[in-house]
């Protein structure tokens, strides 16, 4: 696959959590399902090319401005041999899930996104489009005029599925143009909320993201690494579990809110900068599910004062039991749907905001501390544990047969396979 791109523009290097346009565009092609991508990147005359991070296995060939973007799209296409091309500016933001689309799916078009001066186009182009000589058009107006022509056909962002399944959630499809720093601005804000779950906790989705902002956004731009970011939380988390069992309550909820906070902030990171791992995301969704139990045994530790044999202490066996159980269910019913329990109905989705996981039990228990009556609310979160697990059991076997229609049915059907 050969993607061409017009950079000639000098708002291709304007910054969007610490990376140029430029760069983003880049990294989002490395990434993306294209086979064996080759990337021509258009500069201005005389100027030298960015130094760019390791891109991995994205050959990038730098070019100087020679002639119109016309008769350079032309060249291009015509080096490309039969092959597919994509054509993009530099200063655009461009959904990944575009790229894996467009890589797919044979022919010549092009997309549109944006509006007023952020419009912006996407070509793929397998020949070269006859059409009359437009010297100073930039790439957009030739793609308009492609397609008022009718010698390009356009693709609807709208016919791309929107599902996302690591962020349960629909997400329209988005391509624009940045144009200055406000538009900048205004773009950051985008991809920090088009990030969010579509379905999570009360705290994560209403309480959590001005902090998590605050946080984003520098870590960002001093490149700090998300998985740095996973290992003080991992830090946090221990630390927390003696404090707990000691009885030191203050300490113990500093280290567990500010492993909370965090533990929002490392995935953001790696989605807006492109440093998703696999180390990584073993680390987060590890440390998600292994950590919520040894916290309730910390909490009946401290309540009990290291009585084994106390009824707190036995009630913290019974939530890590069914605490396993649940997690069980969810598993399951993702492998069977393609689809997290937690997003399958708009019902799922509101209880997801209160079932109980970490960010719910937290604040519950230091509210019964509190006001003195922490043993009763730990009760009480075991027995929340227990409803949520039985409401997720009624969900798994309540639609075991049901079949996904629209984008989910192929999403299942390989999650099944």
């Amino acid at each position: 696959m050969r993607i061409w791109i017009d950079a000639t523009d000098m708002r291709s290097q304007l910054r969007v959590f610490g990376m140029s346009l430029l760069e983003r565009q880049l990294q989002a092609i490395s990434r993306a399902e294209l086979d064996r991508p080759e990337v021509c990147v258009v500069l201005p005359k005389d100027t030298p090319p960015p130094r760019l991070p390791d891109l991995g296995r994205l050959a990038v060939r730098w070019e100087r401005t020679t002639g119109s973007v016309q008769d350079q799209l032309a060249a291009a296409v015509a080096r490309a041999d039969g092959e597919a091309l994509i054509a993009t500016e530099g200063h655009a933001i461009i959904d990944a899930r575009l790229l894996d689309h467009v890589a797919q799916r044979p022919g010549s078009y092009a997309a549109m996104g944006g509006e007023g001066e952020a419009r912006t186009a996407l070509l793929r182009l397998e020949h070269e489009v006859p059409t009359e000589p437009m010297p100073e058009a930039r790439l957009t107006a030739l793609a308009q005029h492609y397609l008022a022509c009718g010698t390009l056909s356009e693709l609807s962002l709208a016919e791309v599925p929107s599902y996302i399944p690591k962020l349960r959630r629909d997400l329209p499809l988005y391509l624009f143009g940045i144009t200055d720093s406000t538009s900048r601005d205004a773009a950051e804000r985008f991809l920090f909320w088009s990030n969010y779950k579509g379905s999570t906790d009360f705290f994560t989705k209403y309480v959590y993201p001005p902090l998590v902002w605050l946080m984003v956004r520098p870590l960002a731009r001093w490149r700090v690494h998300p998985n740095s970011v996973t290992l003080v939380s991992i830090v946090l988390t221990l630390a927390a579990i003696p404090l707990f069992g000691l009885g030191s309550w203050v300490s113990g909820f500093v280290c567990a809110y500010a492993m909370s906070v965090l533990d929002s902030v490392d995935g953001k990171l790696a989605r807006l900068t492109f440093r998703s791992s696999r180390l990584g995301d073993w680390l987060d969704h590890g440390l998600d599910i292994v950590h919520p139990p040894l916290w309730y045994a910390a909490w009946a530790w401290g309540l009990s004062q290291a009585d084994l044999d106390s009824a707190v202490f036995q009630a913290a066996l019974w939530i890590t039991g069914v605490y396993i159980l649940d997690r069980i269910v969810a598993g399951v019913f993702s492998w069977r749907h393609g689809r997290s329990i937690h997003g399958y109905t708009r019902l799922d989705e509101i209880m997801r905001t209160f079932i109980s996981r970490r960010n719910i039990n937290l604040p519950l228990f230091m509210v019964g501390l509190l006001v003195g009556l922490p043993i009763p609310i730990f009760y009480l979160i075991v027995a929340w544990q227990v409803a949520s697990f039985v409401f997720h059991a009624d969900r798994l076997v309540r639609f075991w047969n049901a079949r996904p229609t629209g984008p989910l049915a192929e999403l299942a059907a390989k999650k099944r396979g």
